[in-house]
């Protein structure tokens, strides 16, 4: 079943089912057209009811935007069936070094799909997570540039991702660091998705390793569902305080997007119509600019999260919106929050 079929659904509640028939029911001129961009996260899967590969994706990238290249982000899918179970999510990165493959033939378009790739290994293993790490950068080949951990964990048990095994205090655990430790000594980047009350405990990790590059994803995962629902304005001050505090490492940059998973507790699903790029613009504006204006263009990069986020918007509506929010910006701002930032951080050769 594609992710673009009517009857799509997701598997969990943690997921907003994708209900294309409705999303279909927007249609926006293209703002921009030729304004080059890099998608520096999207997934691609197979699960159950929900399957969003090659063909799914360019049906999203091919809608009007220039999207010239993305990066992949581990996504729990395609692991190895069998063999030492660290080495397990391995397939994953040989599944989708396969994809980029595809894509670098040419055939199926201009766009550079998974020119870069994050893997995932399980840092806990500590000292024992480098030949896990060695293999995911064979299995990238020229691709593979960092790993995402998942450490997103709150006390509430309606916020948590049952599929995520993390625990609270993750990022301070002393094998968790030991692993995260070998991937400055191989020159991997660090993923980092977490809820926006941990987002101090990223700055204490960036602070002990000021030579690995962390990105962190989904503006820091602002919470309002839960003990959290209907509780945006309180939350923001909070939310705002610990970004600022995070921009502070040099070694930091943020990914402006994600906003539109069921966490974030905007319910953009709920409304009859799906939201215009003027809704979103208005309603993100001051996570957008408190990021922006915290990390600077040249940290910053706009990200679709797609599939997840397709539940609440289309792709071509999602980077309209991106657009309106950036129309005050010079034109070096805006280079790097579509495209340059990605390329610097992924180190990818996309925009000529």
């Amino acid at each position: 079943m594609s992710a673009t079929s009517p009857a799509s659904t997701a598997p969990t509640v943690y997921y907003l089912p994708v209900r294309q028939s409705w999303l279909d029911r927007r249609k926006e001129p293209i703002l921009e057209p030729a304004l080059p961009i890099i998608d520096p996260h999207h997934h691609l899967w197979d699960r159950p009811g929900w399957r969003y590969l090659l063909d799914d994706l360019l049906a999203d990238t091919n809608s009007g935007h220039n999207i010239v290249a993305t990066v992949f982000v581990q996504a729990r899918s395609m692991h190895r069936e069998s063999g030492p179970v660290e080495m397990r999510p391995v397939g994953e990165t040989e599944f989708v070094n396969g994809v980029a493959a595809m894509s670098a033939s040419g055939i199926y378009g201009k766009t550079k799909v998974c020119a870069g790739i994050v893997g995932h290994a399980d840092l806990t293993l500590g000292g024992r997570a480098e030949p896990v790490l060695a293999a995911l950068v064979r299995a990238g080949g020229d691709r593979c540039r960092g790993i995402r951990h998942i450490t997103a964990w709150d006390a509430d048990a309606l916020v948590r991702n049952p599929g995520h095994n993390t625990s609270p205090g993750q990022l301070a655990d002393k094998s968790f660091r030991e692993g995260f430790a070998v991937l400055g000594r191989l020159g991997l980047s660090f993923d980092a998705w977490l809820f926006h009350p941990q987002i101090d405990e990223l700055a204490n990790l960036a602070r002990a390793f000021p030579d690995t590059k962390i990105v962190l994803n989904h503006v820091g995962g602002p919470i309002g569902i839960g003990a959290y629902g209907g509780k945006h304005k309180e939350v923001f001050p909070g939310w705002a305080t610990s970004i600022k505090a995070l921009a502070a490492c040099p070694n930091v940059f943020v990914k402006v997007g994600g906003l539109g998973m069921r966490v974030g507790g905007f319910s953009f699903h709920e409304q009859a119509e799906p939201p215009s790029s003027e809704t979103l613009a208005a309603t993100w504006r001051p996570y957008v600019e408190t990021c922006i204006e915290a990390f600077g263009s040249s940290r910053s990069m706009f990200e679709s999260n797609f599939p997840v986020d397709k539940g609440s918007y289309s792709y071509p509506v999602f980077w309209n919106a991106c657009k309106l929010l950036t129309k005050g910006a010079s034109s070096t701002e805006r280079a790097d929050l579509f495209a340059r930032t990605a390329a610097r951080f992924y180190r990818l050769d996309a925009i000529d």
